[in-house]
C-alpha cells in the first residue's frame, strides 16, 4: 500500500486510485468544485475500501442537510462491509467510527476518533481538515487552534500540503483573538498554497474584526486566483467582500454583489442562504429595502424547517421566514427546535439553548416585539458560539440583539453588548458599532428630556 500525499495509509492498492485520492485530498483542502469527482474515481477503481467510503459519508454530514444524513448512512453501511472484510489500516477504522458515532448524534466523538488518528501521524492534513471542519460547525475555536497547531508539528517546510495547514492555522487564530499573527499566517499560506481559499478568508477575517474595509477589499481583489477556483465556498468570499463594502456604507455595491455572485446560484445548501439571508437582514437593519429577494429565500427555508440537522442552520431559516414575514412558517420553526431539542443527542442539545432562545428571540423581532426579543436574544448570546460558524457570521444575531434593545429601551444592556462587541473586535468601533452608539446616546437624551418634562 502506498502512503497518500498526507503521508498516511489509505488501504488502497490501486496506483490510479492513489492518485486521484490525493487530488481529491487537495481538492477537498482548497474547497475545490472536482471534490466529489476525484472521490467518485477512488470508489470507481476500489469500490471495496473502507477509507473512501467513510471519507464521502463525512463529507456528507459536513452539508448539513437532512437527505445527505440519508447517503452518509448509505455511505456508513458500505464502509463497515469494507471493514468486515479486513486488511483495513487503523485510520479507516478511525474514520468509520467517527462516522458511525457522528450519525448516532455524537460530533464530539467523531472528533476523538480522528483525533487519535492526527496524534499517530500529525502529517495527515486530511484528518486535521475533517477535524477542523467538524469543530467549527459546533463552534470549538479554541478546539481548532489546538489541533491546528498539534498538526503543524508534522508539517515542515518539506511538506506538500503546509500552505494549508497554515491556513486553517490563520483561522483558528483569527476565531481566537490573535488577529496580527492570524494575517501573518493566512498570507504565508498563500505564498505557498496560492489556491488556499480557506487561509485567503481567514485574512478578509481579520479586516473585517479590525475595521480595515478599504485594505480587505484591496486583498480579496489582489488574490481571486485563490477562490476562483471553488465550489460553493466563493460565494462565501463574495459574502466577505459584501461585509466589506457594507461597513463603507456603500450599500448599492452590496446590493450589486448580492444579486450578480452571492446568489448566483439560486441553491438551498444551508452555507449560501446563511450567506444571503444574513447579508440582507444586516441592510434591512441600515434601512435599505431588498425587495423581493426575501421571497426566494423563504420558499428555501420553509422547505427546510423539519430537517433540524443544525441549529446554525435554523437560525438563517428563520431569518429568511422572519424577513419574508412568514409568521406561521416561523412558528412552525420554533416547534421544531424545541422538539429537537427534547432529544439526548449533542445537537438536540445545542437545539435547547441556546437554539431555542435564539429562534423565539428572533420570531419576536420579526414581529415587531422588540422587549421579547431582546430578552430571548440576550439569553442565548453566552453560548451562541456552540451554534457554530465564525465571529462574522454571528454577528448578525448580535446585531439583530442591540437592535432590539434600542427599540425597547434596554439602553443600559444595549450598551454593555456594544461594548463587548468592540473589544472582540480589536477594540476598533465599525459602522455599526459608531452609528448605534449615536443612535444610543440620542434615545438616551431624549428620555432624559422625557423624564424631566
Amino acid at each position: 500500500m502506498t502512503p497518500d500525499i498526507c503521508r498516511a495509509d489509505t488501504g488502497l492498492t490501486d496506483p490510479e486510485a492513489v492518485m486521484a485520492w490525493d487530488r481529491m485530498v487537495r481538492a477537498f483542502l482548497a474547497h475545490g468544485a472536482a471534490t466529489p469527482t476525484h472521490l467518485a474515481r477512488v470508489l470507481e477503481r476500489e469500490p471495496d475500501a473502507a477509507l473512501p467510503h467513510a471519507a464521502r459519508g463525512l463529507f456528507c454530514l459536513m452539508l448539513g442537510r437532512r437527505e445527505m444524513v440519508t447517503a452518509a448512512q448509505a455511505a456508513a453501511d458500505a464502509a463497515r462491509r469494507a471493514l468486515d472484510a479486513g486488511g483495513a489500516p487503523l485510520r479507516a477504522r478511525a474514520y468509520v467510527a467517527a462516522l458511525q458515532d457522528w450519525l448516532a448524534g455524537s460530533p464530539g466523538c467523531a472528533i476523538f476518533h480522528l483525533e487519535g488518528v492526527l496524534a499517530q501521524n500529525p502529517a495527515d492534513t486530511l484528518t486535521m481538515k475533517v477535524i477542523h471542519g467538524i469543530r467549527f460547525m459546533i463552534g470549538d475555536s479554541a478546539g481548532m487552534r489546538r489541533s491546528v497547531e498539534r498538526a503543524l508539528t508534522g508539517h515542515g517546510a518539506d511538506h506538500p500540503l503546509r500552505g494549508y495547514v497554515l491556513g486553517c492555522h490563520a483561522f483558528t487564530l483569527e476565531e481566537t483573538g490573535d488577529y496580527a499573527a492570524a494575517e501573518a499566517a493566512g498570507r504565508q499560506g498563500l505564498a505557498l498554497t496560492g489556491d488556499d481559499a480557506w487561509g485567503l478568508h481567514a485574512v478578509a477575517h481579520v479586516h473585517d474584526m479590525t475595521h480595515r474595509p478599504a485594505e480587505g477589499i484591496a486583498f480579496l481583489d489582489a488574490h481571486e486566483a485563490a477562490w476562483g477556483h471553488c465550489n460553493n465556498f466563493r460565494f462565501h468570499v463574495w459574502w466577505h467582500k459584501a461585509l466589506l463594502h457594507l461597513d463603507q456604507g456603500d450599500h448599492a455595491r452590496v446590493l450589486n454583489l448580492y444579486d450578480a455572485q452571492i446568489r448566483a446560484e439560486k441553491t438551498d445548501d444551508y452555507r449560501d442562504l446563511s450567506n444571503a439571508t444574513s447579508l440582507l437582514m444586516r441592510l434591512e437593519l441600515e434601512g435599505v429595502a431588498v425587495g423581493d429577494r426575501w421571497s426566494e429565500l423563504a420558499d428555501l427555508a420553509e422547505n427546510r424547517v423539519t430537517d433540524g440537522c443544525l441549529v446554525f442552520a435554523d437560525l438563517h431559516y428563520m431569518l429568511a421566514l422572519t424577513g419574508d414575514a412568514r409568521a406561521d412558517a416561523a412558528q412552525r420553526l420554533v416547534g421544531r427546535m424545541a422538539a429537537t431539542g427534547a432529544e439526548t443527542s449533542e445537537p438536540g442539545r445545542v437545539a435547547a439553548h441556546p437554539g431555542l432562545a435564539a429562534a423565539e428571540g428572533l420570531a419576536a423581532f420579526g414581529a415587531g416585539r422588540y422587549g421579547r426579543a431582546f430578552t430571548r436574544l440576550q439569553a442565548a448570546r453566552s453560548t451562541l458560539i456552540t451554534i457554530g460558524g465564525s465571529h462574522a457570521q454571528r454577528d448578525v444575531f448580535e446585531r439583530i440583539t442591540v437592535d432590539a434593545g434600542l427599540r425597547a429601551g434596554r439602553f443600559d444592556a444595549t450598551a454593555a453588548i456594544l461594548a463587548e462587541r468592540t473589544a472582540l473586535r480589536s477594540g476598533r468601533a465599525d459602522r455599526f458599532a459608531q452609528t448605534r452608539t449615536a443612535q444610543l446616546e440620542a434615545l438616551r437624551r431624549a428620555a432624559s428630556v422625557c423624564a424631566a418634562e
